[in-house]
């Protein structure tokens, strides 16, 4: 079965901020038809990020046709998911996920504790009829001792309550081959999200090859000052090889979505970076936009 190709709203977060309801008819008109919204103040805003009410937010959806394929929720607190998993039921999303994560080097007892947490929360959301996921940057490919601190969460916690968003770019970056981790954990993938690095970039593709020690204290400004605008380009337009993680993915057996997620562009605006992506998307294999 095809992959059905959508959008994480952050590619589009600053239009979004100005011009939410017009931005979503855009992401619409461009081709995605799925969405993933991202809400970085889960504290207080129970919904997709953007101070939108679930029963505009629905009503927005039905007009442009759209259909939401997830969310992420920071910062993940227990207490708050009655009332975010309540948002999410009214707009049709039954899937939320962890999106960024920091692990103090060394400290195996913090990412216990992380771990113990990502267990509670998809139980939480198991018994609300949702799906937990964790989606990954590149600080989670350190060694901890003999592991990596991704291999260590994906063995701590539950498969039947923790499934994953894999990141193929910061996968790459982390100095990791995606297609191994694909293999290694396709039972648990339920969306990919993919980035595209530019052959001309600053950095190495590696961020472990001279940008950062990969024993180093990956802290949340670390990753904000080395994480350069110009290390992502549109899809189908950089190096990585799309098309090779579509075919890797092809029988993964409860993938539902491939989500564009471009953190940054070189284009004009952001609507113009994520319709040039649509075009790329058109010549991939394997998937399906509408």
């Amino acid at each position: 079965m095809a992959i059905k190709v959508g959008i994480q709203l952050y590619s589009v977060r600053n239009a979004l901020a100005e011009r939410p309801y017009e931005t979503l008819e855009s992401v619409s008109e461009i081709g995605y038809k799925y969405i993933e919204a991202a809400n970085h103040n889960a504290a207080e805003d129970d919904g997709v990020g953007f101070g939108v009410p679930a029963a505009k937010m629905k009503e927005s959806m039905d007009r442009y046709g759209l259909q939401i394929a997830g969310c992420h929720i920071n910062p993940l607190l227990p207490q708050r998911l009655p009332e975010i998993l309540e948002y999410h039921s009214k707009i049709g999303n039954k899937q939320i996920g962890c999106d960024i994560e920091f692990f103090p080097y060394g400290d195996m007892d913090y990412l216990k504790r992380r771990c113990e947490l990502f267990n509670e929360v998809g139980h939480i959301c198991k018994e609300n009829g949702f799906r937990f996921y964790y989606h990954n940057h590149y600080q989670e490919f350190q060694a901890f001792g003999d592991t990596t601190v991704y291999d260590y969460i994906m063995s701590h916690t539950d498969p039947s309550l923790v499934f994953v968003e894999m990141d193929l770019y910061w996968i790459v970056r982390g100095g990791m081959d995606p297609l191994a981790y694909i293999e290694k954990y396709k039972d648990r993938i339920i969306l990919i999200h993919q980035k595209d690095f530019p052959a001309t970039a600053p950095q190495a593709l590696n961020m472990f090859d001279g940008v950062l020690r990969k024993d180093g204290n990956l802290t949340d400004g670390v990753f904000s000052a080395t994480k350069f605008p110009e290390c992502f380009v549109e899809v189908g337009t950089g190096i990585l090889p799309i098309q090779k993680y579509i075919d890797a993915l092809s029988d993964a057996p409860n993938l539902e979505y491939l989500i564009l997620e471009q953190d940054h562009t070189a284009c004009p605006t952001e609507l113009e970076s994520i319709k040039k992506s649509m075009e790329a998307f058109k010549k991939l294999q394997g998937i399906q936009l509408h």
